[in-house]
């Protein structure tokens, strides 16, 4: 299986509200490390899983959606919780969309799954990772 991951990061406030979330009930801000990651079983006609640069300016584009954003403003975030969890599921959709419309290159076309990572710290993460494509 080979794969290519691309990072970038994002700054953002936010509040889980219930009692399981204690003290992140309350409008708190949060840094994220966030990973891409595009597996495939073969190489397309370049050699490449994704064309990097077509990778990175999704990501780009689909965390400047949400950098330095109060997620509890947004439209797509109303009557949802913005765990970490929750927002490597929302990222995902995002990518899995941008490779159904062909925007990371003709090679993207053998990607079979995608896993994309929130590092909330140098101690915790979480994921979300699924099938795409035929």
């Amino acid at each position: 299986m080979y794969a290519v991951e691309v990072r970038d990061h994002i700054m953002i406030g936010h509040s889980l509200p219930g009692e399981f979330f204690g003290p992140a009930q309350g409008m708190h801000g949060a840094t994220f490390v966030v990973d891409v990651a595009f597996f495939c079983e073969t190489l397309g006609k370049h050699a490449v899983v994704v064309d990097i640069g077509r990778a990175h300016d999704v990501l780009k584009k689909v965390l400047g959606e949400l950098n330095y954003k109060n997620l509890d403003m947004l439209p797509q975030f109303k009557g949802k919780l913005t765990t970490t969890e929750a927002l490597s599921r929302y990222i995902f959709e995002r990518f899995a969309d941008a490779l159904k419309k062909n925007e990371l290159g003709e090679d993207s076309r053998g990607v079979k799954r995608i896993r994309v990572t929130l590092h909330e710290s140098h101690v915790a993460r979480a994921w979300f990772e699924d099938g795409v494509g035929a």
